[in-house]
């Protein structure tokens, strides 16, 4: 295994005389640097390795590779581009930031996330836009913030999950200077700055690494989204390491979010994942860095603890709990709320007590056992959500749950989410129940475009709630489905105003009577107990004080287990009405 001193690194470095290059591109024999009016012959090592220094070079100098062909390509590992994905690249100089804050971050059980999407989150849509509803969130009670991917993909609106430049800042939502500003003002209003990053695939426009290095895909495995990535070679994951380390670094974030890490398959030992978080314990051993993943398949290999200590990875993103509260919330069993359709509330109840709903049980939805067992895990390695980018956006008119649910069960499954020991993360204007939807959007053009756009009429032609509606299904590449999904802030301080009320009453709560009692908390700390039909009800043991949870998420009235101790939400009682929550603490 290479370790990072050992290997050339991609991309360029300023180093104060000009600037170095690094690419790795096996298949050409030669390859160049154009830069500063001139094409300058890189040195070609065994391994395909091309390296080149070039004196008189400074920040904001363009420059790209021209190929044996003629052919000239951006760098791959680019911290910006002058234009767009096709162009030239530019040479960036983050170490001359002038950072205000000397943060070292805040501890896990502290966080609670907030997922942003830049380019809709403000009118204007950047980073600098960002800076003035900072202090809105922190008075809230939102610890983190965590950005949707922000790396460069083709055109202006996207997701950010078809990036094809990941070293690089999207220009739309601003400068690297600009993203260093809002991290400096996120941390001087106490919150940490997430990224989401994409390691399982590449956009399907302006991704020319196949030009000069098809050796990083396999030409006969694939992917959801094309060939699949070959993260054996040395190369290759090094590529994907040096950039989770490239953004905790220059832009002093406080953790990664990796995405769909169910589509990275590396035979190497350690593999991709392991090693990656290995690099990022090594590199930042006094920081809090915190790194989550995304993964529909249950396992706990990856987030397994040493004591008190994270190996690896901090948590996973809890999709089995999102479900079961969407089915309760909504009564939607189709496609993969159909494992979740059986006993909603017993599989929510196991979700808080334990971690996962399925934990090797059979799986309608995969046609086998899915999961790992997870009660060894600690609460804190579960990031429960009631909405996220995913869940909203990838319906077919991007509703949110307040368009779907009922006032009452919403607010029910607030509560849970945010008095549970689990570390919730709540949705852009979810807060304040923000109306306007957040629908898929991309700025694709000719083939690609309608490509993109049949794909979206069949992905939803099986869907029962689809097939008769009246409305046509958005255009993805339409201007207007892109504003469509901008926040409405006028909605905060106006029909939101009670919602607002209500999370940020939640969120003192957590602040004041469960965060203090999480810190070193183990596996095995919660039990669901046995209930009637429809009631929630889970005891934690956490540190020095013992959390009872009972809810009533049906639609008559039940009878529910005692919970003895001072209530902290809700009224108790033997019986509970229809979605009454209470929770209550009692020292151990």
């Amino acid at each position: 295994m290479m370790t990072k001193s050992d290997h050339p690194r991609w991309g360029a470095y300023l180093n104060g005389n000009g600037a170095e290059f690094g690419l790795w591109a096996p298949s050409q024999p030669e390859v160049w640097v154009r830069a500063g009016g001139r094409d300058v012959p890189m040195q070609r090592s065994a391994e395909g390795w091309f390296t080149a220094t070039i004196p008189d070079l400074g920040p904001d100098d363009a420059y790209c590779y021209k190929l044996e062909d003629g052919r000239t390509v951006p760098d791959p590992a680019a911290r910006a581009q002058k234009d767009d994905v096709h162009g030239p690249s530019l040479l960036v100089d983050t170490a001359s930031y002038d950072w205000q804050y000397h943060w070292q971050g805040r501890p896990w059980e502290e966080a609670v996330i907030y997922e942003i999407h830049v380019g809709t989150f403000t009118e204007a849509g950047t980073f600098r836009a960002m800076i003035d509803r900072l202090s809105a969130l922190a008075d809230l009670g939102i610890t983190a913030i965590e950005l949707m991917p922000i790396a460069q993909f083709a055109g202006n609106r996207g997701w950010g999950y078809d990036g094809v430049l990941p070293y690089a800042v999207h220009p739309a939502y601003g400068t690297p200077e600009d993203l260093c500003a809002l991290v400096d003002a996120a941390h001087g209003q106490g919150l940490m700055v997430l990224l989401d990053v994409v390691y399982n695939h590449f956009g399907p426009e302006g991704n020319h690494l196949s030009d000069y290095a098809p050796e990083f895909f396999h030409p006969d495995c694939h992917t959801p989204w094309g060939a699949a990535i070959a993260y054996e070679r040395a190369p290759v994951r090094n590529f994907f390491i040096d950039n989770a380390l490239h953004w905790l670094r220059e832009y002093n974030l406080d953790g990664l979010r990796l995405d769909a890490i169910d589509h990275i398959h590396d035979p190497s030992d350690p593999d991709l994942l392991v090693e990656l978080a290995m690099a990022v314990r090594a590199e930042f051993p006094e920081r809090k860095i915190h790194l989550t993943t995304e993964d529909n398949r249950n396992i706990t290999r990856l987030h397994e603890r040493d004591g008190d200590q994270v190996p690896l990875y901090t948590a996973e993103w809890n999709d089995d709990w999102h479900n079961t509260a969407h089915v309760i919330a909504t009564g939607e069993t189709e496609f993969y709320y159909v494992d979740f359709a059986d006993d909603p509330q017993a599989h929510l109840a196991r979700t808080l007590a334990e971690g996962f709903a399925f934990q090797g049980e059979f799986s309608q939805l995969k046609g086998e056992p899915r999961g790992k067992p997870s009660a060894h895990l600690p609460p804190l390695a579960f990031v429960d959500f009631l909405q996220n980018h995913d869940q909203v956006g990838n319906r077919a008119y991007g509703e949110r749950i307040d368009r779907l649910a009922e006032d009452r069960a919403v607010q029910a499954l607030h509560a849970i989410l945010l008095l549970s020991p689990h570390i919730p993360l709540l949705f852009m204007g979810e807060e304040y129940g923000e109306t306007r939807p957040f629908l898929f959007f991309t700025d694709f053009h000719g083939e690609l475009a309608d490509a993109v756009r049949e794909g979206r009429r069949r992905e939803f032609a099986g869907f029962g709630a689809f097939t008769d509606a009246s409305a046509p299904l958005p255009d993805p590449n339409a201007w207007e489905t892109f504003e469509a999904s901008r926040l409405d802030w006028s909605e905060r301080e106006g029909s939101g105003y009670v919602r607002l009320g209500e999370i940020r009453e939640l969120l003192a709560l957590r602040a004041t009577e469960i965060v203090p009692y999480l810190a070193g908390v183990g596996g095995q700390s919660g039990r669901m107990l046995e209930s009637e039909p429809d009631v929630v009800a889970v005891d934690w043991h956490l540190n020095g004080t013992v959390l009872h949870l009972r809810a009533n998420l049906g639609e008559h009235v039940r009878s529910v287990p005692a919970a003895p101790g001072r209530t902290i939400w809700g009224s108790g009682g033997d019986s509970f009405g229809p979605w009454q929550v209470h929770v209550t603490k009692a020292h151990r």
